[in-house]
């Protein structure tokens, strides 16, 4: 485990050595490939990571479309209303709900999917290149055991 060092009453943690930081660091850069790429497209990062929950599941809600992607309503509203007004998504008012709208992604939405998912694979293959397959499966597993970690801690902060 890598604990701070005391400098006198100051506490001192390398960001080299800091798990949280590291992340955040690899994160921007993930997120600056993937702006990169997705420019050529016209689309941001948020309106990919709601195209690509959509990929998964379509008819999401608007309030489930956010939950998947971990923004506010009204962030997810902003980007809705940008892939429908570029023809990616189409807004379905919900039969048995009236009040629920359901969000599709039209053919063109559905066309890019393979072309973006592929992009995204080349940029993961960029960022573990050198790496082995056991060293990106045990990469993959720490991540996940990480947010698992940080997540139940949320949970017990809540209750």
């Amino acid at each position: 485990m890598n604990n701070p060092k005391n400098a006198g009453d100051e506490i001192w943690l390398d960001p080299d050595e800091s798990p949280g930081y590291l992340v955040r660091g690899t994160n921007l850069s993930v997120g600056k490939a993937l702006r990169r790429n997705l420019s050529k497209y016209g689309m941001t990062l948020g309106q990919y990571y709601f195209m690509r929950a959509l990929w998964i599941e379509e008819g999401l809600s608007q309030r489930e479309l956010s939950d998947r992607v971990g923004t506010t309503e009204p962030t997810t509203a902003s980007g809705l209303r940008l892939l429908e007004k570029n023809g990616l998504i189409r807004r379905v008012r919900n039969r048995r709900d009236r009040r629920t709208i359901n969000i599709f992604p039209t053919p063109k939405g559905r066309n890019l999917k393979n072309e973006l998912l592929n992009m995204a694979i080349k940029i993961n293959e960029i960022a573990t290149s050198g790496f082995s397959t056991t060293e990106v499966e045990t990469l993959k597993r720490l991540m996940r055991e990480m947010k698992n970690n940080l997540d139940q801690d949320e949970e017990n902060s809540s209750t």
